[in-house]
């Protein structure tokens, strides 16, 4: 068993672009800093993905003015791609009917930057578990531990990830994504530490995001996790603008297992 490439789809004020993920403020565009705005609309990325079976991807809306160009992506190749940023209770539905595959739960579980239990429960029930994804994205604290982030990975929730509350969540989803919002769109390295970790911690399949700076970081994924967690690359990626990693490669990697 091996770690899969799984391809993303970043959507920011309707554009597919690459961030580095501590910088994307509320309100604060200044201090925004970008790796990549794509000339291509949120479709050619779709279709680029179904062409090479790309399964288990994801369409981020990072903040307002998204849901057309996420609603292209999903078109463009229904019941195939994940949809996140701003799912609740109230929409999350919509999306399914859209063409996602899953939706990807964050914020909204966090009123007041803390867990609810309820608000997890009633999404699982509204779409089914099979069709939830629950984004534990995080930042180191201090003391060592990952505390799950919200509002652009900006403030701080009362969630420390960790075995007992993977567990618990679990029961109500059917995978978790994770970025490590700390080392996000600086292609500067993975964390290695967490991605043991929650190949460890985790009972339902993880897509780690954050840091990978070349091919080999699928392989190093793979040993550090022994395959239980699947690794997300954007900002190294040719297809993005980078100069690390070929896209080819990573379809490849996902087909045979090598590099």
């Amino acid at each position: 068993m091996y770690s899969k490439f799984r391809p993303c789809i970043d959507l920011h004020s309707g554009q597919v672009k690459q961030i580095v993920g501590g910088t994307l403020h509320e309100d604060n565009a200044g201090v925004l800093k970008t790796n990549f705005v794509s000339a291509h609309p949120s479709s050619h990325y779709a279709d680029l993905y179904r062409q090479n079976s790309l399964l288990g991807g994801h369409v981020i809306m990072l903040g307002p003015n998204n849901d057309a160009a996420a609603r292209s992506a999903l078109s463009a190749w229904p019941d195939r791609l994940q949809v996140g940023g701003g799912i609740t209770a109230a929409n999350a539905q919509d999306w399914i009917s859209a063409g996602a595959s899953k939706v990807i739960i964050t914020s909204w579980l966090f009123p007041d930057a803390k867990f609810s239990l309820d608000r997890l429960r009633t999404i699982s029930s509204l779409v089914g578990k099979d069709r939830l994804v629950v984004d534990l994205s995080c930042r180191r604290r201090s003391d060592g531990c990952w505390v799950v982030a919200m509002n652009k990975w900006q403030t701080m929730t009362d969630m420390v990830i960790g075995k007992e509350e993977l567990e618990m969540l679990a029961g109500l989803c059917s995978e978790f994504l994770i970025h490590a919002a700390d080392v996000e769109g600086l292609c500067d390295g993975i964390d290695e530490e967490l991605v043991s970790a929650l190949a460890e911690w985790s009972p339902i399949p993880v897509t780690y995001a954050g840091g990978a700076r070349a091919t080999d970081d699928l392989a190093l994924v793979t040993k550090l996790s022994k395959g239980r967690v699947d690794l997300t690359i954007g900002s190294a990626l040719d297809i993005f603008g980078g100069d690390k990693i070929k896209f080819a490669d990573c379809v490849k990697w996902n087909q045979t297992g090598r590099l």
